[in-house]
């Protein structure tokens, strides 16, 4: 069993108050959840208005099937308008 985590920084500019980065983070983790069958949580900066840290877990038992699905997912958030990648990294366990 192999376990990927995938670690990303995000900008929100849009984000006026906490409860507007909450509402784009829930759309963004939902979709991540739904397209990839994968875990996700905000993991830092959850009191910062227009700044959040997110972590994605995927489990396989091939490291590059677990890479596919976390390149895809940054993918994902990449494409996002309402979010800017500011730094990720994808580790293994």
């Amino acid at each position: 069993m192999i376990v990927g985590v995938l670690r990303i920084e995000l900008f929100i500019p849009e984000s006026g108050s906490l409860k507007s980065k909450r509402f784009a983070l829930k759309s963004l983790k939902d979709r991540l959840k739904n397209r990839f069958n994968v875990s996700v949580a905000e993991i830092d900066n959850t009191e910062k208005w227009q700044r959040a840290s997110i972590g994605v877990a995927a489990i396989s038992n091939e490291s590059r099937h677990i890479q596919s699905i976390l390149g895809k997912a940054l993918d994902l958030v990449y494409g996002d308008r309402r979010v800017e990648v500011i730094d990720s990294k994808i580790d293994f366990l």
